[in-house]
């Protein structure tokens, strides 16, 4: 299919900002629009493309704002990741969560809707987290796995996910369903824990924080992937995917397979202090854990022929490298 018109919502985040580099490198034919929330929006991982892409005022909780840009625009492809996607305020905020991440989503699907384009794609990035607690007996995950949600955030994301299987049921909106596994990389913020125990270490490299690490649940266990072969899955998924279908993405080798502590030692060991130790704080950890989040990804790679390229090893390399040069620059 042709992507010519395409719109990033949340660009300004995590994933957002490398999907947009992403695009603007390898598909340089798109004419990309973003969404920003007026002054609200962080906009320092998107500084380099601020001039390549064409910008919009529009938080899609308000449902009239998405129903003029949708109107506005009339993307041949819509990237949703405008969303709430640290789990732990989520249970002090259900609300606002619910109201980001499915209220959100309800506008963008019901302005594609009224617009009358129902060509128009859009991916839903639903989440591993919608699995919930899945015993190690039943692993891999496959996307038949019964979800079982075990916090407010990974709710929000089934009511998201299941909201985008409707409109293509009723309306047959070309929803792109996809459930994506744990995916690490430079600019993460640093309340998850991968790039909270990078920043750490660079706080203590450059002699802010004294050599000890407070932290959270470790032994959980996980699939990673860098947020680079992420993207890449998702424009694969926009082109490749049968609409209504859920997709499970992510690496599944197993030597991107780790549990928190084996990254947290790894980073360790690759810092310029010698010595440094670390501590489960409570003030760090969940009322509920997800103990396995380890998926069978093999229908979507057979379908996209995409596979993750990036090692492990230079997740953690790329994201404290990262945080070393934020630390720099005075956060």
């Amino acid at each position: 299919m042709q992507n010519n018109v395409v719109l990033i919502t949340g660009v300004t985040g995590f994933v957002g900002s490398h999907m947009a580099d992403w695009i603007l490198t390898h598909q340089p034919h798109v004419e990309l629009h973003c969404t920003k929330r007026y002054h609200l929006s962080k906009m320092d991982n998107v500084l380099s493309i601020q001039d390549q892409v064409h910008w919009h005022d529009c938080n899609v909780t308000d449902p009239i704002a998405t129903l003029k840009l949708i109107d506005k625009i009339r993307p041949d492809a819509v990237f949703h990741f405008a969303s709430e996607s640290f789990i732990s305020p989520s249970w002090d905020h259900p609300h606002h969560y619910m109201n980001v991440n499915y209220n959100g989503t309800l506008n963008l699907l019901e302005a594609i809707r009224a617009s009358g384009k129902l060509s128009t794609r859009i991916l839903i990035p639903g989440s591993a987290e919608e699995y919930g607690e899945v015993k190690e007996e039943d692993l891999p995950i496959q996307s038949n796995t019964p979800m079982n949600a075990v916090n407010p955030y990974a709710v929000t994301k089934v009511a998201q996910d299941l909201i985008g299987h409707v409109y293509f049921k009723s309306y047959g909106i070309q929803v792109i369903r996809t459930r994506a596994f744990n995916h690490e990389g430079p600019r993460r913020e640093n309340v998850f824990g991968i790039p909270w125990y990078a920043y750490q270490i660079a706080r203590i490299e450059a002699g802010k924080q004294e050599k000890h690490m407070e932290v959270g649940y470790l032994e959980d266990r996980r699939n990673f992937t860098h947020v680079s072969d992420i993207v890449e899955a998702y424009w694969y998924a926009m082109e490749l995917c049968e609409p209504g279908k859920p997709y499970l993405v992510g690496s599944q080798s197993e030597d991107k397979v780790y549990t928190f502590r084996e990254a947290l030692e790894m980073l360790i060991a690759m810092s310029s202090v010698q010595g440094i130790t670390y501590a489960t704080v409570e003030k760090f950890t969940r009322p509920t854990n997800v103990p396995f989040l380890i998926a069978d990804t093999s229908e979507f790679r057979e379908v996209t022929g995409w596979h993750p390229q990036i090692s492990f090893q230079t997740i953690l390399t790329e994201t404290l490298n990262y945080w070393r040069d934020q630390v720099s620059k005075g956060r």
